[in-house]
This record gives structure tokens, C-alpha cells and sequence, in this order.
């Protein structure tokens, strides 16, 4: 039950901060509050539940092999219900500047890749930083995870919105950041470029089961 309360919190701080920043108008400065806080927020969680506040990054972790599926179910479906939670508290706290409904991407093809990649970079160094032999016991895999969804929000985050993160993809749909319609960008290029993280790190560490 840890693990999950662990789970569920990290999650609900991240789309929470997704929220007030970008609705609050926070502009260019949107990434560095949201890649801080899911650093933090690691730190807090990492000993605890592996901090993953990500289906996607779950899922990764489930192909490498530090998971059950029967922990990767219960996992996702928290992060995804403390994305709900904190999109109705931003709802709450925001209500007078609430965006109307969204739009539909304009490339959802542009959008899909970008999310791919941008989700593939946060599984890949996560594995690699976080559940690695070789970098077992470092104090750094919040910083490089939080940077690299820092970096990849820069980077990504106007062609697709820069999710990253299946549970992010529903919040931000929730609060009208985000089409409904282009759910299934984020859900395809979300785990899609977490199993892809999964197997590219199995075929670079094949003796670190």
C-alpha cells in the first residue's frame, strides 16, 4: 500500500504543477517548475515505490524486468487516478482562467513522434540511472530525470504538448489543455516509447537481468 499512496502522490504533484503553471500563464518558465517537481518529488518516493509516476515508465520498467505485472497494474492505475485528482483541484483552484475545449492537434503524426521520442528519453535514462547495476546506489537519478523531462518539454512540448506520460495525457485532457480526440497520440507514443526504452536497454545490458 506504501508503494501506491508513494505512486499516487507524485503523480498528483506533477499534473497538479502541469496545471497551475500552464493555465496560471507561466509560459517559457512551464518546464523548469514541472521538471523540478518531478525531481523532488523522485527524491521523496525513489526508496520507497521506484518513484516511476508514469504508466509509461512502469511499463518500461515491467519489460526490463524490475516489476511484476501484477505491481505494474495497480501502479498504473493509481498514477492515473492522482492525475484525475489534481486535474479537479486545478479545476478548483483555476476556474476563473479554465481554457475552453481544446483543439485538435494539427499533425498528429508530428505529435506522435514527438511523444515517442520524448517518452523514449525519460524511460531510457530512468532505466539506465534509476534500475541500472552499474549506477546502483548514485545520488543523482532525480536530477537526470527531472532534466530530461525538463529538456524534452523544451524540446517537444510545442509540436505534441509534451506529455510524456499516459497519466499526464489524461489530466491535461481533463483541464481543456488538450483535445480528448488526440488521446490515443499519447497513449501510442507514451508506451510505445517506454517498451522501447525497455528493449533498447536489455539489448545494452544483457547481463543485468
Amino acid at each position: 500500500m506504501k508503494k501506491l499512496i508513494t505512486e499516487f502522490i507524485g503523480t498528483f504533484f506533477l499534473v497538479l504543477t502541469i496545471g497551475m503553471v500552464v493555465i496560471g500563464g507561466k509560459g517559457d518558465f512551464a518546464p523548469i517548475a514541472i521538471g523540478s517537481v518531478l525531481m523532488v518529488m523522485i527524491f521523496a518516493g525513489g526508496h520507497i515505490s521506484g518513484a516511476h509516476y508514469n504508466p509509461a515508465v512502469t511499463l518500461a520498467v515491467l519489460v526490463r524486468g524490475k516489476i511484476s505485472i501484477g505491481e505494474a497494474i495497480p501502479y498504473m492505475i493509481v498514477q492515473i487516478i492522482g492525475g484525475i485528482a489534481a486535474s479537479f483541484v486545478v479545476m478548483f483552484l483555476m476556474g476563473d482562467k479554465m481554457p475552453a475545449e481544446a483543439s485538435a492537434m494539427a499533425n498528429s503524426t508530428n505529435a506522435l513522434v514527438a511523444e515517442l521520442v520524448g517518452t523514449f528519453a525519460l524511460a531510457y535514462v530512468v532505466l539506465n540511472v534509476a534500475t541500472a547495476k552499474g549506477t546502483s546506489g548514485n545520488s543523482f537519478y532525480g536530477l537526470a530525470i527531472g532534466f530530461t523531462v525538463l529538456s524534452m518539454a523544451y524540446a517537444l512540448g510545442p509540436i505534441s504538448g509534451g506529455a510524456f506520460n499516459p497519466a499526464v495525457a489524461v489530466g491535461i485532457s481533463l483541464m481543456h489543455l488538450a483535445s480528448w480526440g488526440d488521446i490515443w497520440v499519447y497513449a501510442v507514443g507514451c508506451f510505445g516509447g517506454g517498451a522501447l526504452a525497455a528493449i533498447i536497454f536489455k539489448i545494452n545490458n544483457p547481463d543485468d537481468k
